[in-house]
């Protein structure tokens, strides 16, 4: 059984509907740690080694957010430029990330289709994410497809249930070691493989 360390980053979590539901269930589940960013460091102020001791004791890193502008919420990017550092997580003696497994499950409040190289921001999610792609390659980890909930302020409560159901089975697929390395890069986004579940 792998182990997961779930990062997750929403500064304004009391006026979210979505995320709020996404991670509900979470504490449920055994083999997860779900550490809140906003709730451990309101004053930005990271604990570099706490935050390290975390990375190096998981398999999994997964890193959820919201999608704002483009990017991650500010602390994101506070944590990133403090933890991962050089001779620690890169470098020619950072190798204290190596082999780890890196995700994204990111919310947008744009659609899927006006996250298309023909939509309305010309651009996919991958395409967005290229930085922490690399950062996490630079760091000698596996980056893999993101999961996306997209369209969140157009769905009905019905449709988000279904999200929430299917990033609980999601995670414990990750946890249960379900599906290799290989087979995870082979979809473009980790959604896609409920749908392949779920096709006639």
């Amino acid at each position: 059984m792998a182990s997961l360390l779930l990062i997750f980053a929403h500064p304004a979590l009391e006026k979210s509907r979505i995320n709020a539901r996404l991670i509900r269930d979470i504490h449920r589940l055994e083999g997860i740690t779900f550490h809140d960013l906003y709730e451990a460091y309101p004053d930005f102020h990271v604990d570099i080694k706490r935050e390290q001791q975390l990375l190096t004791t998981h398999d999994f890193i997964i890193l959820h957010h919201p999608m704002y502008w483009y990017s991650s919420p500010a602390l994101v990017k506070q944590w990133e430029d403090l933890v991962l550092e050089h001779g620690w997580a890169y470098g020619a003696k950072g190798t204290a990330l190596r082999g780890k497994k890196f995700l994204h499950v990111i919310t947008t409040g744009g659609s899927r289709v006006a996250y298309e190289q023909a939509g309305m921001h010309g651009h996919t999610i991958r395409e967005f994410l290229l930085p922490f792609e690399q950062t996490a390659k630079l760091c000698g980890m596996v980056y893999l497809p993101p999961y996306l909930v997209q369209g969140t302020h157009r769905l009905s409560n019905e449709e988000l249930e279904r999200y929430a159901a299917e990033y609980l089975a999601l995670l414990q697929m990750l946890r249960d070691e379900v599906h290799d390395v290989k087979h995870l890069m082979s979809f473009n986004l980790l959604n896609d493989i409920f749908a392949t579940q779920t096709s006639p």
